[in-house]
């Protein structure tokens, strides 16, 4: 039995190389450079890699977590040690999620062109392979695990350890059972396609089966009638059913027989069920599909706070590498502080703390490179700016020459604006937050330098660890006014940088292309307090919310309550995962990733919402959500240990205004992460839909202490398909768990009555 994989790699002279193995030099610092043996496993997925001294001790990694394949002195360390090493020795491997990267260098420049090569093309092999390879390749990686004795046969002894590895806690007597079904011939163990057929008794799905009995009427297919009913009644498609459901077929059956008979078989009926059309997030939703016409402030911008850290506040490391993550996560907002730095070079990095430094050319050079990658629209750069006057003329001259015609460097039309532009106006352009002389309208009649307070967050923040940690010398140097300079001035147009006095005095005295930021505390006062006046604010200004001061270790705070009232860049620290994230990388999941949502109708007019008061709206209208939680399948281990079996018990939370906010969950499952079955039932009353995210979290139950998380999905209400779908969870981490499900059944409906 081998793998797509190992099939794949069995013709290919470049991965033959990496089989063998060879010795790559791993690099983590300038000082830090040491040679291990690297080795393509048979599998052709699977890279192992071992120090000469470690004895037993290896370390693995799948060639499915790599993203991307960087040729040459492509990562700041490799960059460190480019006097010693020459670039075409030289590569990185760049890693879904928040992994490091791992930088290599190679012997000879052929060497590292063959693992370059090699590692691409299983990258582009994995990523081109269908369903059923990628089903094959999952249970050709457990049969390889299970396989104690390596003699490429399993005994019963080795299938029940099989069993414990992929979570499941079933009765000895059964597995047995299975397990003789599968044996044809007689020999005590599974080869190759008994293997497989053991696998397929496994994982029947008896949940499928009863959902597909309600609606054949022969328990054998589907009919074309049959299937355009199912579509109709279950999956709340209405018209377009009929043609869907000839569709389905040509798609999904694999009986010829079947489609020529314009029918569905149980396998057609589940393959479809777990494909990504079916999944509970709308495909058509999924791709670019609102209007980018509007004015900037009605939408809400994907943004990041101090996006040069890797990890924490005040001892952190900061790096490129951060700015390139958060950029190919359709980050449009990234902010950068400046501090003057050696030899006339400003540096980035968290000022009166003990973070690392780099230097702002570098920071620019890498926007210039990522920042159109992922998203067309605009990317603003936020801008702290602590630099002397020298300086930032350095920093002006750096953002002209590095990012050209990128950089916006004047109202669109040379026309003063009435509203902010859009984003489908300045695609393709960097827009430049910062302090300002003067506003658009009187720019050429100013002088050539202003003096201003501190930057905004240590204005709004003075509980900021840039405040905290400042000396006497720095107090005193603050006192007085900063300069800020003409050059860098003349660069901002749609976003100057004001100090925020009151909703009032926006509204009377505020132009379009002024805006604020506020703490996190302050604004969570403000939506508190004045939610409808913040509302309104936010249809016609830009404001930005950022993590208090507080936060040393990069946590977050909830962007939901802020969204609620409309604040468009909501900074959290990217590099930190958790619910904070999982709530941002929802909300931005949909409309193509672009990193722009548009806002909901009455967010973008005159009208007064309230989120405290939602039902007072015009065109009000509660939804009931039910959730039947009907199984989990292939739910990922917690603990590693090879007894161990999880208990899997489901969350559902709901984010959105007060009102709206809510969780439930379903009782949990003893020893089975498997194929857990729960057919439970929760129920949900959402005021808002528009601004609510529903949040379906898989938890391993233990009564001692706290649940272990397993896996997550984030999705916004208006993007749920309703009927049968599939939830495919991801990590912590944010990435896709392989074949890790839940199968739901989902009903949305209006409420006809008070609650």
């Amino acid at each position: 039995m081998e793998s797509p994989q190992s099939l794949f790699a069995h013709g290919d002279e470049d991965l033959q190389v990496m089989k063998a193995g060879a010795m790559l030099r791993k690099v983590k610092s300038r000082s830090w450079k040491k040679q291990r043996h690297f080795r393509l496993q048979e599998d052709g997925q699977t890279i192992w890699y071992k120090s000469r001294w470690a004895g037993t001790g290896h370390s693995i990694f799948s060639v499915a977590d790599v993203d991307v394949v960087r040729e040459g002195h492509q990562s700041e360390i490799l960059l460190s040690i480019a006097d010693e090493f020459p670039a075409d020795l030289c590569f990185t491997l760049v890693f879904r999620g928040r992994r490091s990267n791992l930088d290599l260098v190679a012997e000879s420049p052929s060497e590292a062109q063959i693992w370059i090569r090699g590692i691409r093309k299983l990258i582009q092999n994995t990523e081109s392979m269908n369903d059923k390879e990628r089903l094959d390749q999952w249970i050709w990686d457990w049969f390889k695990k299970a396989d104690k004795n390596k003699d490429g046969r399993m005994n019963f002894k080795e299938v029940r350890t099989l069993l414990k590895m992929m979570n499941v806690g079933m009765n000895e007597e059964y597995t047995l059972r299975l397990f003789t079904m599968a044996d044809k011939s007689e020999s005590g163990c599974l080869e190759n396609e008994e293997f497989v057929q053991f696998y397929k008794m496994l994982t029947e799905r008896e949940d499928v089966w009863r959902v597909f009995q309600d609606y054949s009427r022969d328990g054998q297919i589907l009919t074309l009638a049959e299937l355009e009913d199912f579509l109709k009644q279950e999956q709340q498609e209405g018209e377009r059913s009929l043609v869907h459901a000839q569709e389905l077929i040509d798609r999904y059956e694999p009986s010829e027989n079947a489609k020529k008979h314009g029918a569905m078989s149980i396998d057609g009926f589940q393959m479809y069920l777990v494909s990504p059309e079916s999944a509970i997030l709308d495909p058509q939703l999924l791709a670019l599909h609102q209007d980018m016409s509007q004015p900037l402030s009605h939408y809400f911008i994907c943004s990041s706070h101090n996006t040069y850290l890797m990890d924490d506040q005040l001892r952190g490391q900061s790096s490129q590498e951060a700015y390139i993550q958060a950029l190919k996560r359709g980050c449009r907002c990234v902010e950068v502080d400046c501090w003057d730095g050696p030899n006339g070079e400003p540096v980035v990095y968290h000022g009166h703390t003990f973070t690392s430094k780099i230097l702002f050319r570098d920071v620019i050079t890498t926007l210039a490179e990522y920042a159109f990658q992922v998203s067309e629209f605009p990317v603003i750069l936020s801008l702290e700016n602590h630099c002397s006057m020298e300086q930032q003329r350095v920093m002006a001259q750096l953002l002209d020459t590095i990012l050209g015609d990128t950089l916006l460097r004047a109202p669109l039309d040379t026309l003063v604006p009435q509203e902010l532009p859009s984003p489908q106006d300045l695609k393709g352009k960097v827009l430049l937050k910062a302090k300002k002389i003067g506003g658009l309208e009187e720019s050429e009649m100013l002088t050539d330098e202003v003096t201003d307070e501190v930057s905004d967050e240590e204005e709004a923040d003075p509980k900021s660890p840039s405040a905290e940690n400042l000396s006497a010398e720095d107090l005193r140097l603050n006192d007085k006014k900063s300069k800020f300079s003409r050059e860098l001035s003349d660069l901002v147009v749609y976003c100057k940088s004001v100090h925020f006095h009151s909703f009032e005095y926006s509204r009377l005295h505020s132009k379009c292309y002024e805006m604020s930021s506020f703490s996190e505390s302050k604004a969570r006062k403000l939506a508190k307090e004045t939610g409808a006046e913040f509302v309104r604010h936010n249809s016609r200004q830009l404001s930005r919310v950022y993590p208090s001061g507080m936060r040393t270790d990069s946590s977050n705070y909830n962007p939901q309550e802020l969204w609620n009232v409309g604040c468009q860049i909501v900074a959290l620290n990217f590099q930190t995962a958790g619910l904070e994230m999982d709530l941002n990388d929802g909300l931005f999941s949909q409309n193509g990733c672009c990193g722009y949502v548009l806002k909901p109708d009455f967010m973008r007019n005159d009208d007064s919402f309230d989120p405290e008061r939602p039902q007072d709206r015009n065109g009000y209208t509660s939804l009931r959500l039910s959730i039947q939680v009907i199984s989990g399948q292939q739910l990922p281990k917690v603990n590693q240990k090879e007894g161990s079996i999880v208990d899997p018990l489901v969350r559902v939370e709901i984010y959105g205004v007060f009102q709206d906010q809510a969780k439930q969950e379903t009782s949990y499952i003893d020893n089975n992460g498997f194929n857990p079955l729960w057919n439970e039932t929760l129920n949900f009353i959402v005021h808002v839909p528009e601004l609510a995210l529903v949040r379906f979290v898989v938890e391993d139950y233990d009564k001692a202490s706290r649940n272990d998380f397993m896996g997550q999905f984030t999705v916004p209400f208006t993007c749920i398909q309703p009927g049968y779908r599939h939830i495919h969870l991801l990590s912590k981490d944010g990435t896709a768990i392989p074949l890790s499900s839940l199968f739901v059944n989902i009903k949305i409906s209006e409420l006809t009555t008070e609650v």
